[in-house]
């Protein structure tokens, strides 16, 4: 697969139901049940300082994912990464600290099973499956081609995945190198033998970009 460092990085078009999400269109009011974290504009800043200078993701892909309001800071200083079904609508988000101190969770009632965090992708010529938000943005600052998604942890059939690959094209699961990774992404190839591995050179794609850094 091509490898650039070029930091572009814009809309794709969309499919039926919830397969390719545009950059164009801002999400509209969330699913019933949904509660999503409130936007806080004061933290934006020190959500960037975290996800570009801590986690080495290119300034540009993070302010075109905020401009596209599928990433916002929320009232205690964490990234939020919205999760979209179909029409653009949220129907999850994944919550990740920006402190020392490691955390990560899902909001309430966010339901994965209809929907994905992915990255902005102009007319992409394959898709590349990620175990978290921050890997799919960091596999898409490696391959900038692709079409990169987040499954919210290592799932090996998400039911999207399906409607995803009667899109045409070629899958590739990406999860990271250990045991849970290749476990998991072995399962889905079992369910969906077009599906192709692609390990990361070192443990996960936020690695991967630091080391390139």
């Amino acid at each position: 697969m091509e490898r650039t460092r070029n930091e572009d990085g814009m809309s794709v078009n969309p499919g039926p139901g919830p397969d390719f999400h545009t950059q164009e269109q801002a999400p509209p009011l969330s699913r019933p049940g949904l509660k999503l974290p409130p936007k806080e504009p004061e933290k934006l800043s020190c959500v960037k300082s975290y996800l570009v200078k801590d986690r080495g993701l290119p300034s540009s892909l993070i302010q075109a994912l905020i401009e596209s309001s599928r990433l916002y800071a929320d009232n205690k200083g964490n990234a939020v990464f919205l999760l979209l079904g179909k029409e653009n609508t949220p129907v999850g988000a994944e919550l990740r600290g920006t402190t020392p101190r490691p955390w990560r969770a899902m909001a309430t009632g966010s339901r994965k099973n209809i929907g994905y965090f992915s990255t902005l992708t102009h007319h992409p010529t394959n898709i590349i499956l990620c175990e978290s938000a921050i890997d799919a943005i960091s596999c898409f600052a490696v391959h900038q081609r692709s079409l990169c998604i987040s499954t919210s942890g290592a799932r090996p059939n998400p039911p999207w995945l399906n409607s995803l690959i009667r899109q045409g094209l070629q899958v590739y699961c990406g999860f990271d190198d250990d045991k849970t990774g290749n476990d998991m992404a072995q399962a889905m190839i079992d369910i969906y033998p077009t599906v192709k591995r692609l390990r990361p050179s070192l443990n996960d794609w936020n690695e991967v970009l630091m080391a390139l850094s």
